[in-house]
């Protein structure tokens, strides 16, 4: 990123915020006028003409003031930003929402309550995406016969994760062997994590069923399937939960008809969202990508903020979806402050909820 003098930072800084506040193309004299920068409008005005040059405003038409590129908000974010403080009501609203719990399925109703949560708070389009099971811990399997050739295998992992994959059979296999293969099968596996399941199959079902073919012909189907069936697979469209989309549409970039159709069309491409989000639950930092930078021209006037949550060993992603103006400092706080919760949350006994809800930052 091209260095800014002084003067360019802050009338970088006062043009988007004013943007953002407003809306509304900045012209010199509204920066000089709202903001106390010791120099005359003509001088506002040629350092706004300086930044177009470099990339950072550009007019929507001619007779008008400028606006920020997404060049502009990287640089707000990358050098400007100071994250804003979450108040005590905000932080009250995100966990009466996140607390309000399903004993049926514990997480994903607080995954899609968090999601909510965040779009009530920011104004913008929540959204989370289901942690990487990877290092999630079987509790328990089940089969379940669904016809003469195939069963289904249910797998229940830790907090509340359900997983269930269709298993094909050569033949008919009596319902006996499935409830001593079920049994063996639990003796073996549960209590250990998928990737370690899959690294250690074949040595944990070793001389598992004796002399019974049928339960070992079963048995050989897992350990030949291991890589499919205990896999936590790519991300997929079904993982990425979304608040609602209407929270988006009283912005006025939404006015038009055309915008307002391309953010329904965008809530609709799930697999686009896992591809882009694919990514960002494997570090322990914030992630905010902003138009062009998605690689997708769907997103192109769209920025992503995202913070990684912790459950167990594994992550997920927890973040907003909005249009690139966006009140960054405040944004980027909530999204901060909710990851936290979710993450102690989940760290708690199930229905629990004690503690206090991290730091401001």
């Amino acid at each position: 990123m091209e260095q800014l003098s002084d003067r360019e930072r802050q009338v970088l800084e006062a043009v988007i915020r004013t943007y953002v506040e407003t809306a509304e193309a900045t012209g010199s004299r509204t920066i000089a006028r709202r903001y106390d920068l010791g120099v005359s409008p003509a001088t506002v005005r040629n350092t706004m003409a300086d930044l177009e040059d470099k990339g950072f405003l550009f007019h929507p038409h001619t007779s008008a003031g400028r606006i920020p590129t997404d060049r502009a908000y990287r640089y707000f974010v990358d050098d400007l930003m100071r994250p804003a403080h979450v108040t005590d009501e905000e932080r009250a609203r995100l966990r009466t929402q996140l607390l309000e719990q399903d004993i049926a399925h514990p997480l994903e109703r607080l995954l899609r309550r968090a999601a909510h949560a965040l779009g009530l708070v920011t104004g913008e389009l929540g959204l989370v995406v289901s942690p990487r099971l990877d290092q999630t811990v079987l509790e328990k399997l089940e089969l379940v016969s669904i016809s003469s050739e195939k069963v289904l295998l249910v797998l229940t992992l830790g907090k509340g994760v359900v997983r269930t994959i269709y298993v094909d059979l050569p033949g008919a296999v009596p319902a006996e062997t499935l409830a001593a293969v079920t049994v063996v099968l639990n003796e073996r596996l549960a209590g250990h994590s998928l990737q370690e399941i899959r690294q250690t199959l074949p040595a944990r079902l070793r001389d598992s069923v004796g002399s019974d073919d049928a339960a070992g012909d079963l048995i050989n189907i897992f350990l030949q399937s291991a890589a499919e069936l205990f896999e936590a697979g790519a991300l997929t469209r079904d993982e990425v939960h979304l608040g609602r989309a209407s929270v988006l549409a009283s912005q006025p970039e939404f006015a038009n008809e055309g915008r307002l159709r391309s953010l329904i069309e965008l809530t609709e491409e799930r697999d686009l969202l896992a591809a882009v989000l694919a990514e960002r639950g494997a570090g322990p930092r914030m992630h905010i990508t902003i138009g062009t930078e998605h690689g997708h021209p769907q997103l192109d006037d769209f920025t992503v903020v995202t913070s990684p949550y912790r459950i167990g060993g594994t992550s997920g992603v927890i973040g907003v979806i909005g249009p690139t103006r966006m009140p960054y400092e405040k944004v980027v706080s909530i999204v901060q402050s909710t990851s936290e919760m979710v993450s102690q949350i989940l760290g708690e006994p199930r229905g629990g909820a004690g503690g206090n809800d991290g730091s401001d930052s």
